[in-house]
């Protein structure tokens, strides 16, 4: 297998090799792994797999986890559908930087996403590392943002355009979970951002230390979150796919965002992902 490095922020592309093979090699599983804590996302075109080999390979990282909004793959649970069509056009909320569910109290580690169909022109997805996103925070920015936290919502993303009944249903299902807006890697040690388009506010900030008049707090507090979010979309932190079919990306989303750039309708993309459960971020 090599390993190619595609931009000096992350991304590798990998040849020479069979996706489905790792399933029951463990030394080819254990180089995938290593090369995706090295490089925070791996690509890999040509891989003609079935849905149940799809899994198999996603499941090497961990369980697979379903999506309370997406069509599941018929005998594969752990696979959902992104399929976007002229009859199903794409919806608002997928073109926004964003670290995957979020809104779940326990966040997926990573995405296993498979090219079914795509564009002939358009339909990339960029990929954003939010570890030297923070690694390049001013200080002063660094030490006010030590010990925030933030929630992080499905109600106000997914479900804002749905009636009222089935937003508060799902809100009791997902209750808004609170992250921290620093988090450390399980694996790497590592700091990362931990904002994106899913979090709406900071659930700590209002302290004597941040607080002494009432716009240190509002605005202050919003205007410092909001740049923190951008912080995702500084090319210089970025690297941009275009897909193939049978094109594959692995992700790490513990420490990335990523934006499905949507500039290709009445063309039809079709995507399989299988989303790795992660653990609770600190």
């Amino acid at each position: 297998m090599k390993i190619e490095q595609l931009t000096c922020a992350l991304g590798a592309e990998l040849k020479d090799v069979r996706l489905a093979d790792a399933i029951n090699n463990d030394d080819l599983f254990a180089s995938i792994k290593q090369a995706l804590l090295d490089h925070k996302v791996l690509f890999v075109r040509d891989q003609p797999m079935s849905d149940a080999e799809h899994a198999a390979f996603a499941r090497r990282f961990g369980q697979l986890e379903d999506h309370p909004l997406a069509n599941s793959a018929d005998g594969e649970p752990g696979i959902i559908h992104i399929w976007k069509t002229p009859d199903n056009p794409p919806e608002r909320y997928e073109n926004a930087w964003h670290n995957d569910a979020t809104w779940r109290e326990v966040p997926p580690m990573g995405s296993v996403l498979r090219c079914v169909e795509c564009p002939p022109v358009g339909g990339d997805t960029m990929w954003a590392n939010m570890e030297l996103a923070y690694e390049r925070l001013p200080e002063h920015i660094k030490q006010t943002i030590e010990g925030l936290r933030a929630r992080h919502s499905m109600e106000a993303s997914f479900m804002a355009a749905r009636p009222i009944e089935d937003r508060l249903a799902m809100k009791a299902r997902y209750p808004d979970p609170e992250h921290p807006v620093v988090r450390t890697h399980p694996e790497t040690g590592r700091k990362s951002l931990f904002v994106n388009a899913f979090t709406t506010h900071f659930t700590n900030f209002h302290t004597a230390k941040n607080v002494r008049y009432g716009m240190d707090f509002h605005p202050g507090a919003s205007d410092l979150l909001e740049y923190l979010i951008r912080q995702a979309s500084i090319p210089e932190y970025q690297v941009r796919w275009r897909w193939s079919k049978d094109a594959v990306a692995i992700w790490d989303n513990r420490c990335t965002q990523h934006y499905a750039v949507m500039d290709y309708a009445p063309c039809i993309r079709r995507m399989n992902r299988a989303t790795i459960v992660g653990d609770k971020p600190y």
